[in-house]
């Protein structure tokens, strides 16, 4: 690659590209890229591939889609691809168990609102939609076996949980090898510069780098992004970890669950989720650790969140809602914060071992006279279910818990 001057505003679109990321690989390369893109006038072709393994879009997604817009706003080409022919594979990154693989039929169903979803975070008019179907199923019997000679089994092991499956005798099936074989080949057909993903997905983002030199092409860099802890601030958010929030719920579910973190991991959503500067989140912060509530701090990060997936009025609604609900019904801002284990919970057996109620007919009692609350909501089902998840429990107008589900 030849030598660009580093100019301020390149060194500006650095910063940017840096903020909250976990790693650039090769910053140096990527410097380059974004001279040479700001002297000659061609935008960089960013990619991120999602695999439509669910139908819904949740805020840990739009990390890296944040990520995306921001390089979008700097001028370049931003590549959402959506891995219909990778999802009938099944990414194992970070599994120890070979995940199934989805059908035609679901990964369509899936397909259908992701493209939508995401345009709440990109801009429409300047990001290309492609599929890596348009390559991977041309491909055929023979072109899969010429990709697969360009990369070993040796490298291939190299990836942490393959080798932990094969220490420990769990079963790798061959065609997970075919998973970040083909997400690389994906970068070598859209000859992107920069590819983006998850701090799971390095692995992978390295396949693809590795893939373009064997073809040919100057390698892309990747930037990994962190994985945003769900509302339990345990576990990455998964819907199948019941910690999430969607970017398509209702505007009162939104507020109540963002409403839920605790202050430790207010700051981390900030920092990974607002659009506020740096500078703004530290000046907030210091106001909290000179004495302000901590619950303004919070409310402004759902306020934000849910003007920008819904609007201005929505977010004033819901914020009039939650303090009719939780503040006007004097809600603590200290509460006891308890983990059980065991999800999924029965409500009764829950709000025992939450001592909010001394026996089971006692929790039933008061769920009969309609004393209890779930994050706001009152309670009727005595045989509900509670699965892995943080929730605000309430017993009257005085006894309250943030139970953590595990």
């Amino acid at each position: 690659m030849s030598k660009y001057a580093i100019t301020p505003e390149v060194e500006s679109n650095l910063r940017v590209a840096l903020r909250g990321c976990d790693e650039l690989l090769v910053q140096s390369e990527f410097a380059q890229k974004l001279a040479r893109s700001h002297a000659t006038g061609v935008p960089l072709r960013v990619k991120l591939g999602l695999d439509p393994t669910a139908p819904d879009i949740h805020l840990g997604h739009t990390v890296v889609l944040n990520k995306m817009r921001q390089l979008q706003d700097l001028g370049h080409t931003v590549i959402f691809l959506i891995g219909d022919f990778t999802s009938m594979i099944g990414d194992p990154s970070g599994r120890n168990t070979t995940r199934p693989p989805l059908t035609r039929e679901q990964i369509e169903e899936n397909a259908k609102t992701y493209y939508a979803q995401a345009s709440m975070v990109l801009d429409p008019a300047r990001t290309e939609i492609r599929y890596n179907s348009e390559w991977c199923d041309p491909l055929g019997a023979r072109g899969m076996i010429q990709l697969a000679s360009r990369y070993t089994v040796a490298r291939m092991m190299e990836r942490d949980d393959f080798t932990k499956r094969f220490k420990s005798g769990v079963p790798i099936s061959v065609h997970e090898f075919l998973y970040p074989l083909m997400q690389g080949y994906d970068s070598v057909a859209l000859k992107s510069d920069i590819e983006l993903g998850g701090t799971d997905q390095k692995f992978n983002l390295l396949v693809g780098r590795e893939l373009q030199k064997e073809y040919g092409q100057e390698p892309q860099c990747i930037l990994t992004m962190p994985l945003l802890e769900g509302t339990d601030g345990v576990e990455k958010m998964s819907k199948s970890k019941n910690n999430y929030i969607g970017i398509g719920e209702a505007p009162d579910s939104m507020f109540g669950k963002l409403m839920s973190v605790s202050d430790t991991l207010m700051w981390r959503y900030y920092e990974l989720l607002s659009f506020k500067s740096l500078e703004e989140i530290a000046a907030l912060r210091a106001e909290v650790q000179a004495g302000r509530n901590p619950r303004d701090a919070k409310v402004m990060l759902a306020q934000e969140i849910i003007t920008r997936f819904h609007s201005r009025q929505a977010a004033e609604a819901a914020l009039a809602s939650f303090e009719a609900r939780f503040r006007d019904g004097a809600i603590p801002d200290d509460m006891p914060e308890i983990k059980i284990q065991g999800a999924p919970i029965g409500i009764l057996k829950l709000l025992r071992e939450a001592s909010l109620a001394s026996s089971g007919a006692e929790a039933q009692r008061n769920i009969e006279q309609g004393g209890v609350r779930i994050d706001g909501n009152k309670i009727e089902d005595k045989a509900l279910q509670l699965s892995a998840g943080t929730y605000v429990l309430q017993v009257g107008k005085r006894k309250f818990a943030r139970v953590t589900l595990v």
